[in-house]
């Protein structure tokens, strides 16, 4: 097994790569935040529309 790569403790099978549950929601956190990106000079993406007009009805 590895070490976890959050906190460094050794992996458990049911959460791995993770040592455990808090770890797991902790790397997942991250990824709701958008820390895991790669920076680029790019604008962003905006949605032009043409699809499900009840989807793009502002609320």
């Amino acid at each position: 097994m590895s070490d976890c790569p959050n906190c460094g403790k050794l992996a458990v099978k049911r959460h791995r790569p993770f040592c455990s549950e808090r770890c797991a929601n902790a790397d997942l956190a991250r990824w709701f935040e958008g820390r895991y990106r790669i920076p680029t000079d790019e604008a962003p993406t905006v949605h032009q529309g043409g699809g499900d007009p009840a989807l793009d009805e502002e609320c």
